[in-house]
């Protein structure tokens, strides 16, 4: 039996979500919304409830592709279409898999029937089925990134378009997208953001008594859907006609000259890119008007517009989260509340409206009044205001943090001791100011999810070859099956202008990309490492890293080492903003334990391994290469015990970079030994404070990674590698 859905109207509070929706579903050329939060937060819940309220759609009978029996795609594949053959259906739900395929989401081609016989033989997919529908993606941040990218297409195109090898197919696919993701695992690339029309960020309450009130109603659902179902009728009744009674309304509202300076001068002063954030403040203005029974545009409803069009779509740092000042947005507003009036020939023209004697369309200083017919659903005054925001980037560290007075320098201390006065924990710095890095490489030829950092054999990318199909025929390769079929061609009696194709004939692409890996810091955070000059440069590095890893869409982790244990600071995860927040955090002082960062590494890449093996790792050690702790003498002592754990983690060929953080006039060059056990490349500092750590690191050297053997044996370029074990001073 068929579950049935939790009432849209019963859901407690998010009256940011509920607008949002709403307003999408008055005009769906709003372009969606996207929902961030927590989980638990029903987002899910909301959406398959909004499908409920949706009007019932009229679509041609038999047809596939949901057209309309008024104005039929006159490109539908199942077309043409004979008048008169309609039938009426609810409006569809339909949602898409994290896990989805390109041909799942697009659909597919037969190409043995495109190839010898000559017709299109298409199969919908996911996009078809959502057409004049609700296309529901949870998860969103999670979805890889060219089906992203083919999603966002079809929304703003209206269309969707299917190409394989010549063979062309297009259907409409006009849908209203939501999409859904907890911020938490990950955030999406700007360019994907700005395809949304909206964005809206919810949380769970933290009131007692609303709380009590969702458990409640949450257990009487499950307890008796039907009956829960039915106490709500009415609200849903009345929801889904002022919903219908909006659209009506929407082609009648009047969108001033007035409401239109503000929406440019907005847009403007948030600095947000391109023209998109206008027309979409244009269109949600347009619709919470409608929504609240006007036609007409008022300030109120700009203002409303601006919360839920521009959050994510002005101009910020990669590890801020979307949000906007409503103090600044109020004084852009009522600067630019007839701003330009005595230019206007006809200030009290029907674009403009009537001023008030406070000289705004609203009340003194162009503020909209309250309990006004404002358009929250349910009498709740909406507020689209920030969530809570992700850590910034830290300040660069101040001349006080710069001298490091008081300060012991590790670097006249001796080897494997800790530094006098250092035993209790230091309060954290600032990092310095963090500085753009080239690419760090993982060697050889992974096969691991999209991204932008080691080459990999991926679904996108310049073709390298061809292979027969593992599974489902994916991207074809057509000279290659054509070369498979072409010598059996007479003895399988081919006598039409076809090809005589098997299933054996068929070849699949091989296409060289780029993939993402798991980046994972060991970062010294012991007393050696606690003047305040050196930990700012350190964190400032290890910020830059953790921004270029955010870039290439990397998983990063962090480990930090100090007193007597190794810590799991970051599990690895998508979300490079939760990297930025440990480090801005991390407090320095007590004994070097290297040996523990290192097993402690070697254990989460043992975990991370049996999660997703083809996610290949790059570990980063940060540190000075100081070793102490427990045991004495060359064999059981500190330097000794690093040394075995790194020649672990060297034999399961673990692609390593240490970052040395030795300073002084006196160097012992540890860490270049530390790099020599973990057969890795080794960087100073000063190096790295230069800018100039990934101009170093051309390629990082692993285990079996081409070490002694020509140059391009193992599928890389003929590029000179630097020697694994030294560090490099700039010219």
């Amino acid at each position: 039996m068929a579950s049935v859905p939790y009432p849209f109207t019963a859901v407690v509070g998010m009256a940011d979500m509920r607008l949002g929706l709403l307003l999408n579903a008055i005009s769906p050329a709003i372009g969606g919304v996207l929902v961030r939060g927590e989980k638990g937060t029903a987002k899910s819940t909301m959406v398959r409830g909004l499908a409920t309220l949706m009007p019932d759609v009229a679509v041609v009978t038999g047809c596939r592709f949901a057209c309309d029996p008024a104005a039929p795609d006159p490109a539908c594949p199942d077309g043409p279409h004979e008048a008169g053959a309609a039938e009426e259906r609810p409006t569809r739900m339909v949602e898409l898999p994290v896990g989805a395929s390109e041909d799942r989401l697009v659909g597919a081609l037969d190409i043995e029937r495109a190839l010898a016989e000559g017709v299109k033989a298409f199969e919908p997919g996911l996009l078809a089925d959502a057409h004049r529908g609700i296309l529901y993606v949870d998860e969103v941040n999670l979805l890889h990134d060219h089906l992203v990218d083919v999603l966002l297409d079809a929304a703003a195109m209206g269309a969707s378009y299917v190409e394989r090898e010549g063979v062309s197919v297009r259907h409409a696919a006009r849908f209203l997208l939501v999409g859904t993701m907890n911020p938490e695992e990950g955030e999406l690339r700007p360019q994907l953001l700005d395809r949304f029309g909206l964005t809206v960020e919810v949380a769970a309450s933290r009131e007692p008594a609303e709380r009590v009130q969702v458990v409640r109603r949450r257990l009487a659902h499950d307890a008796d859907p039907a009956g829960f179902t039915a106490r709500w009728a009415d609200e849903e009744t009345g929801l889904r006609g002022r919903i219908a009674a909006a659209r009506e309304l929407l082609p009648s509202v009047v969108l001033g000259d007035a409401a239109l300076r503000q929406i440019a001068a907005t847009c403007a002063a948030f600095e947000v890119d391109g023209m998109r954030a206008d027309i979409v403040m244009a269109r949600t203005a347009t619709a919470l008007a409608a929504w609240a029974g006007r036609t007409e545009v008022l300030t109120e409803d700009v203002r409303q517009a601006a919360l839920l069009a521009l959050p994510h779509r002005r101009r910020r740092n990669p590890f801020d989260a979307p949000g906007l000042d409503e103090d600044r947005l109020d004084e852009i507003l009522a600067e630019s509340d007839g701003a330009d009036g005595d230019d206007d020939p006809e200030p009290d023209g029907p674009d403009g409206g009537p001023e008030g004697p406070d000289g705004g369309p609203d009340g003194p200083g162009g503020q909209p009044p309250r309990d006004e017919g404002g358009p929250g659903p349910q009498d709740q005054a909406p507020s689209a205001g920030p969530g809570p925001q992700s850590p910034q980037l830290p300040e660069p560290a101040g001349p006080a943090d710069a001298d490091g007075a008081g300060a012991p320098d590790p670097a006249r201390e001796p080897a494997g001791q800790p530094v006098a006065g250092a035993g209790g924990e230091q309060a954290a710095v600032a990092a310095a100011e963090p500085f753009t890095t080239r690419r760090l490489d993982v060697p050889g030829l992974g096969e691991g999810a999209d991204g932008r950092r080691s080459r990999a054999r991926t679904a996108h990318g310049r073709t390298t070859g061809s292979r027969r199909p593992r599974g489902a025929l994916g991207k074809l390769h057509l000279a290659a099956t054509v070369r498979a079929a072409a010598p059996h061609q007479r003895a399988r009696g081919r006598g039409g202008p076809g090809l005589v194709l098997r299933r054996d004939d068929l070849r699949e692409a091989v296409r060289e990309g780029r993939e993402g890996n798991l980046v994972l810091f060991v970062v010294d955070a012991s007393g050696s490492m606690a003047a305040r000059q050196r930990m700012s440069a350190v964190k400032g590095a290890v910020l830059s890293l953790l921004l270029d890893a955010y870039q290439r869409r990397d998983k990063i982790g962090m480990i930090t080492f100090r007193g007597r244990a190794a810590e799991l600071a970051l599990p690895p995860t998508s979300s490079v903003e939760a990297g930025a927040a440990r480090l801005a955090k991390l407090p320095t002082g007590g004994r070097t334990p290297l040996s523990e960062g290192l097993l402690k590494a070697h254990e989460v890449l043992r975990v991370e391994r049996l999660r997703d093996a083809s996610r290949r790792p790059l570990l980063v050690v940060v540190t000075d290469g100081r070793a102490t702790g427990r045991g004495a003498g060359a064999a059981d002592g500190p330097l000794a015990r690093a040394s075995r754990a790194a020649r672990l983690l060297a034999s399961e060929g673990v692609a390593s970079v240490v970052v040395d953080c030795e300073s002084g006039p006196v160097r012992l060059g540890l860490a270049a030994e530390l790099a020599r056990d973990l057969r890795g490349t080794a960087v100073t500092l000063d190096e790295l404070r230069a800018d100039s750590v990934s101009a170093l690191v051309r390629d990082v050297r692993g285990t079996g990674a081409g070490r002694g053997a020509r140059p391009g044996t193992d599928g890389r370029s003929a590029r000179t590698p630097l020697p694994t074990t030294h560090s490099r001073k700039v010219a």
